[in-house]
């Protein structure tokens, strides 16, 4: 079998688990697509699969920093401090242990208005800027997801490019 067709289906596999990744933390996300994309590019070396691939790349890389920015600017915005987002993401570890699935948000969120609701000591106070963190944080996820399949969708086109010229 040649080796591009291989490479090119586990690059199909791991954008999908990429893809899978932004939505589910317990995966690679878009690091896992810029890594494949850049590999994939990289073993076929045609003007398609560099030019899908570096393009790919990109928009991956915006919806990963979109996704970063969004969520801290809103963190910011709510004066959560970088404690209560540490027993947040203590909470979602454990969280993902004890309800599968479903569990790291669960526990990010329960962790978080937790611990702002004992700083605060003002449950609504603390319901609010916890409930606008959590909207940034899945609005983040949501702008990751879309462009990490955005660029999966990229890496279709130059499949079909480099194999349609070969």
């Amino acid at each position: 079998m040649d080796t591009q067709i291989v490479v090119t289906v586990i690059a199909g596999v791991l954008l999908a688990v990429a893809a899978l990744g932004t939505v589910f933390p317990v995966l690679p996300g878009s690091l896992l697509t810029v890594g494949t994309l850049l590999a994939w590019s990289w073993i076929l070396g045609s003007t398609a699969s560099w030019t899908m691939g570096v393009i790919g790349i990109a928009v991956a890389l915006v919806g990963w920093t979109a996704s970063t920015v969004l969520t801290g600017r809103n963190l910011k915005q709510q004066q959560i401090p970088k404690g209560s987002t540490l027993v947040a993401l203590l909470a979602a570890i454990v969280g993902m242990f004890v309800i599968p699935v479903v569990g790291l948000f669960v526990g990010f969120g329960v962790g978080l208005l937790g611990s702002e609701f004992a700083r605060r000591r003002n449950f609504p106070e603390a319901l609010r800027a916890s409930g606008s963190a959590l909207k940034a944080a899945g609005t983040g996820i949501l702008v990751e997801f879309g462009c990490a399949a955005m660029a999966a969708s990229l890496w279709v086109v130059g499949v079909v490019w480099h194999f349609g010229t070969r």
